[in-house]
């Protein structure tokens, strides 16, 4: 059922799939295969980032801009670039998507905003989660949207939990037990919603995406995050490496993420890194 809020029509969807390495599959049937391979190879292709906002530039959500930074710089984004491109190109090749929204929680108990963008999409009369924006610990592929759905993604497991009062839960499975990632109902959310929450969250001093920059990457097999300096690897079993990134070091380290940044940029984020480093210090003393 095509949805105009989604603006499927102003997408390249070739070049959108080009992106994600399902180059040629316009003409694929909307149905769950499909819409496993959009996800996966979206999720492998397109890293997580808030560079436009550590810069002060404004984070854009129209479809033109989105396919702009996204697909063709190549860049990534945060939740809501992700999934609105995403929903875009899945209204362009046929599916039925409802845009919903969700508090953070990521293992705390405390009452956030709700601030999150994920997916429902319907096939068949049969809800499913769909999610490639939450960073580190996205989803990989489309979840049964049901409370009590269990499922392994790669070397990652997640579940649905009932909370009561129309609450759901997802959490993903870390080697200490459950840990909850954030908490959504199914009232249907619009593009005047998103817009509201992405100026939040691009502009609040208390959000997490305005002092520090977060650029994460979630694999099959690993997640990669760096945040601020700290560059961090987790395995499965629940190992963590972690090092500390210089200044210097940061246009490999975000070229190894798979991103691209002008000379001036580049620089910016040098200038940015190493002020901030210096503050911590003064800080630390």
């Amino acid at each position: 059922m095509s949805d105009f809020r989604w603006q499927g029509d102003e997408l390249d969807l070739d070049a959108y799939l080009r992106r994600i390495g399902l180059d040629g599959a316009g003409g694929a049937a909307p149905d769950l295969g499909t819409l496993r391979a959009v996800m996966a190879g979206h999720v492998a292709s397109i890293p997580f980032e808030n560079v436009e906002v550590l810069l002060g530039r404004p984070v854009l959500l129209d479809v033109p801009a989105l396919e702009r930074k996204l697909v063709r710089q190549p860049r990534g984004g945060y939740c809501y670039e992700h999934n609105l491109l995403l929903a875009a190109a899945l209204d362009r090749l046929g599916f039925e998507v409802t845009g919903l929204g969700a508090r953070v929680r990521m293992g705390a108990d405390k009452i956030n905003p709700t601030t999150h963008m994920l997916l429902r999409v319907d096939l068949g009369g049969e809800p499913w989660h769909v999610d490639v924006g939450f960073g580190g610990e996205a989803l990989l592929e489309p979840l049964p949207l049901a409370a009590g759905a269990e499922v392994t993604q790669g070397a990652w497991t997640f579940s649905v939990t009932d909370e009561g009062d129309s609450v759901r839960v997802l959490r993903g499975l870390h080697a200490d037990g459950w840990f909850p990632l954030y908490a959504y109902t199914l009232e249907p959310r619009h593009r005047p919603d998103y817009e509201v929450w992405n100026h939040y969250i691009s502009t609040h001093p208390r959000s997490p995406f305005t002092s520090r920059l977060v650029v994460q990457q979630p694999g099959r097999e690993q997640r990669l995050a760096l945040v601020g300096d700290t560059l961090t690897t987790i395995e499965p079993g629940g190992e963590v490496t972690k090092r500390t990134v210089a200044p210097e070091e940061l246009p490999g380290v975000l070229g190894d993420f798979g991103l691209a940044f002008d000379a001036a940029d580049t620089a910016a984020l040098i200038r940015h890194a190493a002020a901030r480093r210096a503050a911590d210090t003064a800080e630390s003393r």
